[in-house]
């Protein structure tokens, strides 16, 4: 049995839900996403709660029960909070700058990296942080991820790009391994 599928997701006040055959629309205060519920999963609404269930005890059922119930909350969770996510620039002369609707980086290459910000993501600069914020969850991971492996952490100085609170693992260097 799925743990996680069989938890009610709670709707909080504010937020409806919309469905037109098997798509769901949920709409909240911060806006409005929509789920395709896949063959094998059914979803119901009881007062301000959804139950998410499926048709049978088959695999591939069974492995969408959890999945299902956890985009459907982390969609609850968007129209009504957002996601944040937050890098850190490190390094000497890393820089990150928002000209023209592009996130550009100067992150120690001898060009500047421009990359263009996906609609419905918002992208806040403050010194050497960047924050990405939005209601789908995967879009603002995904945009993070993206700009993180512009420049990923590396293990000798810890310069790079990385998450806010990320513990970068650090090597000794060929100085310190000689001398021992």
């Amino acid at each position: 049995m799925s743990r996680i599928g069989l938890q009610p997701i709670t709707l909080p006040d504010g937020v409806s839900l919309v469905r037109e055959g098997r798509v769901l629309t949920l709409s909240g205060s911060k806006g409005q996403l929509f789920l395709l519920l896949p063959e094998g999963v059914e979803v119901a609404q009881k007062d301000k709660s959804l139950l998410v269930s499926r048709v049978s005890d088959e695999r591939q059922h069974r492995a969408l029960h959890g999945t299902i119930r956890s985009l459907l909350a982390n969609i609850v969770t968007g129209i009504t909070d957002g996601f944040v996510k937050k890098l850190e620039l490190v390094g000497i002369g890393y820089r990150a700058a928002i000209e023209e609707g592009e996130l550009v980086l100067l992150v120690g290459f001898t060009h500047p990296v421009k990359m263009s910000i996906p609609e419905g993501l918002e992208v806040k600069i403050e010194k050497n942080v960047i924050t990405i914020s939005g209601i789908d969850r995967q879009r603002v991971g995904q945009f993070a991820a993206v700009i993180r492996d512009v420049r990923p952490p590396e293990p000798y100085k810890g310069k790079g790009i990385r998450y806010e609170g990320e513990k970068v693992r650090m090597k000794q260097g060929k100085a310190v391994k000689a001398g021992s």
